[in-house]
């Protein structure tokens, strides 16, 4: 009887996997069909690897921060995360990738399906099929949110992530997109930036560092004499984890940039220099900071896996793996001093966001016009060789400029936009609910409550506890 039933639900898987009409066809799909529906299979595997960075983050930010925002800080990004799907299935996509002039898309919003194909001409280089586009292009524009928001963390109103959120993914983002992927102004002048360096990252980061400014220190990070004071994450464990998973869900960031798992498997090439550059990063950041600080500081190394990462998404195409490797190994070095930089001066970035995904998002933009080939740049289709390559500084002049408009632009409608919600609504929680913290302030509970009981019943006892 078992086997019967084994039988019959294999039956019925088969008839899934293969509907009756591939059965009526006594030819079969075409080679057309399955390539088409190979490359759509692994452009929605990459989905759902870049889907999984939300995790990276949640942990990631979570662990870096002090134990009374943990709920909060991890819940804000599924808000995040949800905010960045309604609003881009509604304008966001159509204003990115839709067509229209050299600053913004006019067409294509409310997505409703793959008949609407003819207003994305900017898409029509890949047979995937719109929808699995959309989905795809949708999980960058969930990362670049998320990275806005990092800056915001341990002291930023609730509602602050839902009216920033929707503004950014329908505004800001969106337009970066367009100018370098939706054949906007510098996809024209031929900018190289394969899966983000500029439009995911340093559009992200940018808005996090207009966040930072306006929100100011959190209480007790600096003295009076603006010294900082070292506020450390509660779980460097869960840091640590976050990393890997943002580190795996890289893999379907740049090599799923692709689009395409056929011919001569070119994604592989993409993930051969997206992991050298971050292993570069790791190790490179851990020993400048044993170096300087005479010892090896963790959160400088998982930084510097970060902005290794970072920074090869935009060159990854277009460079060999000796140059990932510098590429990655500077990209660690860089982040470890900005960051001290940036706390010296008063900024209070509690995950770096600027430095990692800043600063290292320029240098990547930079890095090709110094070390993209005549042949990658030629087989990606976009720009020319880099300055080391006989390309003079050319290439090197379009990137500049790419990320200094990309910078330009979203540092000033973030001050706009931010400046203006903080006029009229107010961006930061009263003193007496950040020093509550955010998890019993914004939502009613603690993120760990037994952990805090008993971090109360310490304090009601006369024993002192910091979360």
């Amino acid at each position: 009887m078992r086997k019967k039933w084994l039988v019959a639900v294999l039956l019925m898987l088969t008839l899934l996997a293969f509907p009756v009409s591939a059965f009526a066809s006594a030819e079969g799909p075409t080679n057309i069909e399955l390539q088409t529906g190979l490359n759509s299979a692994f452009t929605f595997l990459a989905v759902v690897l870049v889907f999984l960075m939300q995790g990276g983050f949640a942990l990631l930010e979570a662990g870096s921060t002090r134990m009374k925002n943990a709920g909060h800080i991890a819940g804000k990004t599924i808000l995040t995360l949800g905010i960045s799907v309604i609003a881009f299935w509604a304008l966001g996509f159509g204003l990115g990738f839709g067509n229209g002039n050299s600053f913004f898309g006019t067409t294509g919003f409310f997505l409703s399906g793959d008949q609407m194909a003819a207003s994305f001409e900017s898409l029509a280089f890949s047979d995937v099929p719109l929808t699995v586009k959309f989905v795809f292009h949708l999980a960058f524009a969930a990362v670049s949110l998320a990275i806005a928001c990092g800056g915001m963390a341990e002291r930023a109103k609730m509602s602050v992530y839902i009216v920033f959120g929707t503004l950014y993914t329908i505004i800001m983002y969106p337009v970066v997109a367009h100018w370098v992927w939706g054949g906007g102004w510098l996809a024209e002048l031929g900018m190289q930036d394969f899966a983000g360096s500029t439009v995911v990252h340093l559009t992200g980061a940018t808005a996090a560092l207009v966040a930072t400014i306006l929100l100011k220190p959190r209480i007790g990070k600096y003295n009076k004499d603006g010294k900082p004071n070292i506020i450390p994450g509660h779980n460097q464990v869960y840091s640590v984890l976050g990393v890997i998973i943002l580190w795996i869900g890289w893999f379907g960031f740049n090599p799923g940039s692709t689009l395409s798992a056929m011919g001569d498997g070119f994604f592989g090439y993409v993930a051969l220099t997206t992991n050298v550059a971050a292993a570069a990063g790791g190790v490179a950041a851990l020993l400048i900071s044993w170096a300087v600080l005479g010892k090896s500081d963790i959160p400088s190394m998982l930084n510097g896996v970060l902005a290794a990462l970072v920074a090869i998404t935009g060159a990854c195409a277009f460079v060999e793996p000796w140059a990932a490797l510098v590429i990655g190994a500077l990209a660690g070095i860089i982040t470890f001093f900005t960051a001290q930089y940036f706390d010296r001066k008063g900024i209070d970035d509690p995950i770096y966001a600027f430095s990692v995904h800043g600063i290292a998002g320029m240098w990547g933009a930079i890095s090709t016009g110094l070390f993209a080939t005549p042949e990658l740049a030629e087989n990606a289709g976009v720009g020319q060789a880099g300055l080391f390559y006989g390309g003079g500084f050319h290439q090197l002049g379009v990137q500049l400029l790419g990320l200094v408009g990309a910078f330009a632009f979203v540092l000033v409608v973030s001050f706009i936009i931010l400046g203006g919600m903080k006029a009229i609504m107010g961006i930061r929680v009263t003193e007496e609910e950040e020093t509550m913290g955010l998890d019993l302030s914004e939502h009613g509970t603690y993120g760990y409550p037994e952990q805090m009981k008993s971090v109360e019943s310490k304090s009601s006892g006369g024993g002192t506890f910091s979360s």
